[in-house]
């Protein structure tokens, strides 16, 4: 019979992980503090040190000093120009992405789109059963709006809604819950052949695997920016609209921001072109600056090495989860293989309770009701090391029934 490792060979096995990780160096680009154990990055990113010196600059010169002329000297391009910066991150060609609005409002506007664009007679928007509840709100407006039919189904049992009626497919490509990651040029290649447009939620993706949109034909993509992307709390999310259905995109936020002359104050709307048809409002310039210089931790680093460091933290957490915990203890509901995302995820009847005393112990993830133990694990500053420490907690915590 094996002996199961010591809470020291753990450790020493995470530190020798840890000495081996070529992006062990960016964890100096965050402000962390030394005694936090920080796994909830598929919530809220860590603060990019740059972020705090890049604010001051945009309150005290920019805001302060220029004022309104700031304007005029890169405020009002910020939606595009930030955009720009996340285009490679999801494999995006320049001029099709924005940052702008909330990730509800992008999928908003995406969705009705899609169903503006839709050949008469596809009249059913198709969503992920366990989708985000704000995609399923979304999209039960945009039926209501519209006139159309919201269907429901979950990945495996897509085929069995999809058909010559189906308008768009709106999935996660993550799962919030579990942490499974969905085949995006399986289940894209699908709904294109049933004739549909297919939009994916990325929040729980971008900035922590390799994303191909314009090679895997994606008509519409939105994500946001406060999670893997470390923008900060509220930060805009973005929006990609490919450049074949740009001229065709029909947004129904037409607000002043995607006018083709916004300063012309024209009473009638003249949508903008490109993907600047997709911005509505005036645009949240201290949030867009500070992703802005956030996003700067990204120039350079090779999302493969992102990716396979992730499947590496998941996968480790794992096995200390499974070595420390007593069988049955608890249910790890993320899946084992390589279709998994940046988190895993445990079942346990006391997870409310136990996250509570994870958080008080410095050890951060979060609960999702009824059940559900998250911890989520950011490449760029989180460890091998995090990981042990963080099940060794959740084993002591949970031995106290």
């Amino acid at each position: 019979m094996a002996i199961a490792p010591s809470a020291n060979d753990l450790i020493t096995r995470a530190a020798k992980l840890d000495a081996e990780d070529p992006l062990a160096h960016l964890r100096a680009e965050f402000d962390l503090d030394p005694d936090v154990v920080y796994l909830d990055g598929n919530s809220l990113g860590a603060p990019p040190r740059r972020v705090a010196a890049r604010m001051d600059d945009v309150v005290r010169r920019q805001w302060g000093g220029r004022l309104i002329r700031s304007w005029s000297e890169g405020w009002w391009t910020a939606p595009e120009r930030v955009g720009e910066k996340i285009a490679p991150l999801v494999g995006a060609a320049p001029g099709q992405v924005v940052v702008a609005d909330s990730t509800s409002a992008n999928i908003f506007k995406a969705l009705v789109a899609a169903v503006r664009l839709a050949p008469e007679g596809r009249r059913e928007i198709v969503v992920d059963a366990a989708t985000f509840p704000t995609d399923g709100y979304i999209a039960h407006s945009v039926a209501e709006i519209t006139g159309v039919r919201l269907r429901t189904a979950t990945v495996d049992r897509l085929e069995a809604v999809l058909g010559e009626r189906t308008a768009v497919v709106l999935l996660n490509h993550v799962d919030y819950r579990t942490g499974r990651l969905h085949d995006m040029a399986a289940i894209t290649a699908r709904v294109h052949a049933a004739g549909a447009r297919m939009a994916w939620d990325l929040c729980h993706s971008v900035g922590v695997l390799p994303i191909g949109l314009d090679a895997l034909g994606v008509d519409f993509a939105v994500g946001c920016t406060y999670k893997f992307l470390n923008g900060g709390p509220g930060a805009p999310a973005f929006l990609y609209v490919p450049s074949a259905l740009q001229d065709g995109f029909d947004q129904p936020l037409s607000g002043w921001g995607g006018h083709r002359d916004p300063f012309a104050m024209d009473p009638e709307y003249q949508p903008a072109s490109g993907i600047t048809r997709a911005r509505c409002g005036t645009p949240d310039i201290l949030s867009l600056l500070a992703l802005e210089a956030a996003l700067e931790v990204w120039d350079g680093v090779d999302l493969a090495q992102v990716r396979a460091k992730g499947l590496s933290l998941t996968g480790f957490f794992t096995e200390c989860v499974d070595t420390v915990l007593p069988p049955g203890t608890a249910e790890v509901l993320t899946p084992r293989g390589t279709d998994r995302g940046h988190q895993v995820s445990l079942r346990h009847p006391r997870a409310r309770e136990a996250m509570a005393e994870l958080i008080d112990r410095q050890v951060i993830g979060d609960f999702r009701a009824p059940d559900v133990l998250r911890f989520g694990f950011a490449p760029l500053y989180v460890g091998h090391t995090d990981a042990a420490h963080a099940a060794l907690a959740l084993a002591d915590v949970l031995a106290k029934e």
